[in-house]
């Protein structure tokens, strides 16, 4: 019997790693860049964390998550993303009273029980910046702006910010009571979903993607009309710092998320780039998740983005597999050349060299051909008469000149500088 990965869980193989890399070290500098280090918080979770910070009337929580007993009975959940968890860390870890304001970032796998399809699986990537500690509109727009330098120095262009409020708990409620009653009349019109919606949580009425429920939530009321007087100017101060600072947004009334742990600003920036499915990311404040999960009252303000979505555009714009080049192939002629390139070959890569030899016994054409699939930079040959005089021919590949060179690692870095990692 030949095995297969599960539905939704995919193999990233060499050429396409690659890729992964490149951007994984992009996010990495852009996060530096704005003082944010890195966290890494575990895969598994206790789901209360989830049902409880996501909110038990979200479709992650109610379809998407995978949940399980442990052997003692005890309910978990693969991390279907990861600001709770990393609150949970910011709360277990005593952060809150060591270092209260954390600006940190991640990068990892997520899990979510929904239908495959081109850029989405069922095991997807997340990276993502979490800055906890201040209430400061400012702060959100570092976030935000921490977004758009990630995006150009990726080379994304065409890119857009969806801009809303939601208000704090108090703002919820009343915003909730009016769509309500705006949706009263028509909810037994709507998708089942909606139906449901209306009574846990009627915000979630406004994720829906149902073609029968969209004139109804077209007409809906805004949430910056429900925004108490503190809400309201801190809207109106991020608006004013993302003016200042020329990042353009457009103020989209019925942006409210799809997590219920958002308080206030709540954001997406999307590009052209993409296509129809043109969301890079989205994030805004969650005020209240530190105290929901135990914690003080401490304010937090955070994004995440999906890898697959970046990966499929930064392929899409190379006219070719990205190039994987090795500094130095060792090409071997019998037992004495073979012997002789291992020790080489071990000497050289504590040196910094990315080396690579036949190991296959294969014949002087067919190693040739091997270097020549890897790109290699420069070229040795190791035989009877090298082993025995201790020097060899340098062949650099790119312009076929040769250099000769004594067989040891010192020498021979003296002729290579190492590609940078």
């Amino acid at each position: 019997m030949a095995y297969e990965s599960v539905r939704g869980m995919r193999d990233i193989l060499p050429d396409e790693a690659d890729y992964w890399t490149r951007l994984e070290a992009t996010i990495r500098k852009i996060a530096r860049r704005f003082n944010y280090r890195e966290i890494r918080p575990p895969l598994v979770e206790h789901t209360e964390l989830f049902s409880r910070g996501i909110g038990a009337a979200t479709d992650v929580v109610n379809k998407e998550m995978y949940t399980f007993p442990d052997k003692k009975g005890r309910s978990l959940t693969l991390r279907p993303e990861a600001t709770a968890s990393v609150v949970r860390a910011y709360v277990e870890h005593g952060m809150t009273t060591q270092d209260p304001f954390q600006k940190l970032y991640y990068i990892g796998p997520m899990f979510r029980y929904e239908k495959p399809q081109k850029g989405r699986s069922r095991q997807f990537h997340q990276y993502g910046v979490e800055a906890i500690g201040s209430l400061d509109p400012s702060l959100d727009v570092e976030v935000i702006s921490l977004a758009w330098s990630l995006m150009h120095e990726l080379g994304l262009g065409g890119l857009s910010l969806r801009l809303n409020s939601i208000g704090c708990a108090a703002d919820h409620e009343r915003y909730r009571e009016a769509l309500r009653a705006h949706f009263a009349p028509h909810i037994g019109s709507m998708c089942e979903d909606c139906q449901r919606r209306y009574d846990d949580n009627p915000l979630r009425i406004l994720d829906c993607k149902n073609k029968i429920c969209q004139p109804y939530i077209a007409d809906a009321p805004g949430s910056t009309e429900h925004l108490c007087d503190d809400c309201a100017d801190h809207f109106e101060r991020v608006k004013e710092l993302l003016d200042q600072l020329g990042l353009d947004y457009v103020v989209d009334p019925h942006l409210v998320r799809g997590l219920d742990y958002y308080t206030r600003t709540v954001f997406e920036l999307t590009s052209k780039d993409l296509g129809a499915q043109d969301a890079l990311l989205g994030g805004g404040r969650y005020d209240d998740l530190v105290k929901m999960i135990g914690g003080p009252d401490t304010p937090g303000v955070g994004f995440a983005g999906g890898m697959e979505r970046l990966i499929l555009v930064l392929k899409e714009r190379e006219e070719q597999v990205m190039e994987h080049r090795i500094d130095l192939f060792l090409v071997t002629l019998g037992d004495a050349g073979r012997t002789l390139a291992l020790d080489l070959s071990n000497g050289l890569r504590g040196e910094g060299l990315s080396v690579d030899l036949d190991y296959r016994g294969r014949s002087f054409r067919k190693q040739m051909t091997q270097a020549n699939k890897l790109s290699a930079r420069y070229l040795l040959v190791l035989g009877d008469d090298e082993a025995t005089s201790k020097k060899g021919k340098l062949k650099e590949m790119d312009s076929g000149e040769e250099t000769e060179v004594a067989l040891s690692a010192e020498e021979i870095m003296r002729k290579i500088e190492p590609l940078s990692d």
